[in-house]
């Protein structure tokens, strides 16, 4: 069910005074378009940058004080009591703020400009905190997502470690228990996502949390493998954004997004680890960790390949096919039963609550957990004796079928993920990703252009609130598919019945900001778009009209009514397509025909494009695979031994020019080489 429960808070309170020499304003870092620099002139332009600018108020500002006393300023205690505040308020997101002041305890052990006080605190706080929903208390906190779940097992795991032989407060184990507790989850976890890929794919909000639990296992964890196994998981992390970004924006299609995260640059949380680590983006501190754990990391070291397929951005064009997650249907092949709270916890990180297969499961767990007091639960409670008189009469799974397409909204399985990138834009698309079904966070395609320069279509689900909602997710996905440069998404709205989000809203629209373009006009039913020596073509099948009511989407948002339609964008360059009005002429002149839910499109460069709601897609008549992808399939991946990159994966070779990454998972093998 709901992602972010009613009237979250991620603000510290803050109530001691800032050091004398605290800066009271930020200062604006400029958005880097070009790599520049290399990793050592980068970490210390970032420290820099935090020295000069006052910590952002959320739940990751102690990670800046850290930076600030690592690169020799006086940190802001208050900004460190406020996080420990939060965390024994067991407040949602307390895991972020808890690697935080781990990585105090183990980096800073001890360092002069802390205080006693502060380092006593620290302590009793990693001892009172909970760590998993087994453990006594009633509480809001999300131990479960996928991000989420990676963080607290990684947690719970450094926790004991530091204090081996102590009780921890609340579950009364001891720091060796903690760690046997959760060494199993964490190796589950990383084998899952290095096999299978992420659940929340391609996320960049949950990216920045991912790597951050793993830099603290990296940085701090004793035990040989977890440490080598989390490496390669932030390999393949990072692989993934040096592979779906565009000059320092990952904008591709994403597991989990957010209306801001979607629309602005600078909101996404990966921007600043992009310009850490890939010289492209922005220090923009709106919602960022991984930056500053990866600046202070002291064992993992960024492999060059990583770094060069990032910044190679004068490739004429690069695709990538890449599969991630896996399918409930399919749990026995994952060692996955249903009757096990651990095994519970791990579908529970594809947000399976409701899936027909996991219903019972998820109910037994909210019994056991207390989970039915959980506000992320709330939408539950009015239905609990319902539920109830279903478990026993055993018609819950019955029930869960019927109305799948709305109770399973948030549940992530296996998606088939297209991205094809030039060096003047590039588009993004989940192939065929469950059409028809609910959406929460995710977020089906995007074609990017620059930073904000950026153009998508949803079905809104409401006007407003908690995802999804008007922007983030949607009401009902498309049956969206892309081909190189090409995309077409199909929009078939119905009225079936619902409990959690009922169908409203019959129209949908697209996010097209005018005032990021350098240029915006309109033709035969087509709005046209560039920036830069990028063009953009989109068509509605239906009549569209501009929002022009006051606010901020006043002009940058095109509205189509009707609860069917095809959306159509297709992308061009000066270097392939000659000028823009040249581009604008093709398109106007290509042949186009809507028959309800199917389209011809006869593509200027793709040639006959046939596609519906129903049937494949087809290229000048011949069917494109838009499923069964490999977990990747690039100019840059290949497997490692019979040279397939399969799916699951057991070990891959990522190559580019005379730098090359060998990861061999059954071995934890890592290696690095330069090619002579």
């Amino acid at each position: 069910m709901p992602t972010v429960h009613a009237a979250p808070s991620y603000q510290m309170r803050i109530t001691l005074p800032p050091p004398d020499d605290y800066p009271r304003e930020a200062v604006l870092d400029p958005y880097a378009l070009t790599p520049g620099g290399t990793f050592v002139e980068r970490r210390r332009q970032y420290l820099d940058h935090c020295l000069v600018n006052p910590a952002p108020n959320n739940t990751k500002t102690a990670y800046h004080e850290l930076v600030r006393l690592a690169a020799g300023g006086t940190p802001h205690e208050g900004v460190f009591h406020a996080a420990l505040d939060f965390i024994q308020g067991r407040n949602d997101c307390a895991d972020f703020t808890l690697h935080s002041i781990l990585r105090l305890l183990y980096q800073f052990a001890g360092h002069p400009r802390v205080s006693a006080p502060l380092w006593e605190r620290a302590r009793e706080t990693v001892l009172g905190f909970k760590y998993w929903p087994d453990e006594p208390g009633i509480d809001s906190l999300c131990t479960w997502t996928e991000n989420h779940y990676i963080l607290f097992a990684a947690g719970a795991y450094l926790a004991g470690q530091l204090y081996p032989d102590a009780v921890f407060a609340n579950s009364g184990h001891t720091g060796r228990e903690k760690m046997l507790l959760n060494r199993p989850r964490i190796l589950r976890w990383l084998d899952l996502r290095f096999r299978t890929g992420f659940s929340e794919w391609l996320s960049h909000v949950y990216y920045d949390e991912d790597l951050t639990a793993l830099l603290s296992l990296v940085d701090f964890c004793q035990d040989g493998e977890i440490r080598r196994r989390a490496a390669m998981v932030i390999d393949l992390l990072l692989l993934d954004m040096a592979l779906n970004s565009y000059s320092g924006v990952f904008g591709s299609t994403h597991g989990r997004a957010y209306e801001n995260t979607k629309k602005w640059a600078a909101n996404e949380g990966t921007i600043d680890t992009q310009k850490l680590l890939f010289g492209l983006g922005q220090y923009s501190g709106f919602d960022n960790m991984s930056a500053a754990s990866f600046a202070l990391s002291g064992n993992y070291r960024l492999p060059p390949v990583l770094a060069a397929i990032a910044c190679d951005l004068d490739r004429s064009e690069m695709e990538n096919r890449q599969r991630m997650g896996i399918r409930v249907a399919e749990a026995e092949r994952w060692g996955l039963g249903f009757d096990d709270f651990e095994d519970g916890m791990v579908f529970l990180t594809l947000e399976a609550y409701l899936h027909p297969r996991t219903a019972e499961l998820t109910l037994r767990m909210f019994d056991a957990f207390d989970w039915w007091q959980n506000s992320f639960f709330a939408p539950f409670q009015p239905y609990r004796r319902l539920l109830s008189i279903l478990r026993r009469t055993r018609t819950l799974g019955p029930l869960a079928r019927a109305l799948e397409w709305d109770l399973c909204r948030n549940t992530r399985e296996a998606v088939n993920v297209y991205t094809y990138r030039t060096p003047d834009y590039m588009l993004s698309c989940a192939q065929d990703y469950r059409p028809g079904y609910g959406g929460d966070q995710q977020h089906i395609w995007q074609a990017t252009l620059g930073p904000d320069a950026v153009c998508f279509a949803t079905h809104p689900a409401k006007l407003a609130g908690a995802s999804p909602n008007y922007w983030a997710g949607a009401g009902q996905l498309p049956r969206a598919v892309q081909v190189k440069n090409v995309l077409i998404a199909i929009h078939n709205l119905h009225n079936k019945p619902a409990l959690y989000v009922p169908s409203r809203l019959h129209f949908t629209h697209a996010w097209l900001p005018r005032d990021r373009f350098d240029e915006v006009l309109e033709r035969e039913g087509w709005i046209f778009a560039r920036k830069g020596r990028g063009y953009l073509a989109l068509r509605s099948q239906q009549p569209y009209r501009w929002q022009t009511d006051p606010g901020p989407d006043q002009d940058r948002e095109v509205i189509a009514e009707g609860k069917q339609n095809v959306w159509i964008c297709e992308m061009g360059r000066q270097a392939t397509d000659g000028s823009f009005a040249a581009f604008v002429e093709r398109i106007c002149a290509a042949k186009l025909a809507f028959e309800g839910l199917n389209v011809v499109y006869h593509s200027p460069t793709q040639g006959r494009l046939e596609f519906g709601w129903r049937g494949p897609l087809r290229q000048e008549g011949r069917v494109v695979p838009v499923g069964g992808y490999p977990r990747y399939d690039n100019p840059y991946v290949m497997g490692t031994g019979n040279g397939s990159v399969g799916f699951p994966v057991e070990g891959i070779l990522i190559r580019a020019g005379d730098d090359r990454l060998s990861l061999d998972w059954p071995t934890a093998g890592r290696e690095e080489a330069i090619e002579s």
